[in-house]
């Protein structure tokens, strides 16, 4: 994994917890050649942590049964062997190797993902804004990520040709994360 290195544009040092009332994880992949379907999960923690040095790292998990779904079948498919294996692997990580933030607040994240024990290095690109005081005065910053993988690099290879020719599902899965973050006292 690469060092960690960045430009921090103004975040000053220490932890930056996730607020989990007014943050976002989810995905989204073609559906039946027709549609984009989209889904989340509930369970999920992390931080940005900023070194006195100004390197900051970027780490989270999400707890596989926590997946959100229109359809409660549709969830316990999600969660079987056949796509997440919620049972041997209950939580998908994310640990970030290099951080860098741009003039303007563009973000540039790379690190490894590891889903269903495959570990894969992403990158991903969104933006961060703030450090803002909210009303409570506690210390913000907004991260807005995104990110497309295969889903098969990570295991996830279950599939249905359809009738008149195509598959169920799209291999390529897009990975969204807005995160509101606190700075800990």
């Amino acid at each position: 994994m690469s060092t960690a290195t960045a430009t921090t544009g103004g975040i000053t040092s220490g932890t930056w917890k996730i607020d989990r009332v007014h943050s976002h994880v989810g995905f989204a992949v073609r559906h039946m050649v027709v549609s984009t379907f989209r889904g989340r999960f509930e369970d999920y923690d992390g931080a940005l942590t900023v070194g006195e040095d100004g390197v900051p790292r970027l780490q989270g998990w999400v707890a596989v049964d926590s997946i959100a779904v229109p359809d409660e079948n549709l969830a316990a498919h999600l969660t079987s062997p056949d796509f997440f294996d919620s049972e041997r692997y209950p939580r998908i990580r994310f640990t970030s190797g290099a951080v860098r933030v741009g003039e303007a607040g563009e973000l540039e994240v790379e690190g490894e993902l590891e889903i269903k024990g495959h570990a894969r290095p992403v990158t991903a690109r969104g933006s961060v804004s703030g450090p803002h005081v909210d009303i409570a005065g506690n210390d913000k910053l907004g991260v807005e990520l995104e990110t497309t993988v295969d889903r098969r690099e990570f295991g996830l290879e279950w599939n249905a040709e359809l009738p008149q020719g195509g598959v169920a599902l799209d291999n390529d899965v897009r990975l969204d994360v807005s995160l509101e973050l606190v700075r800990e006292a």
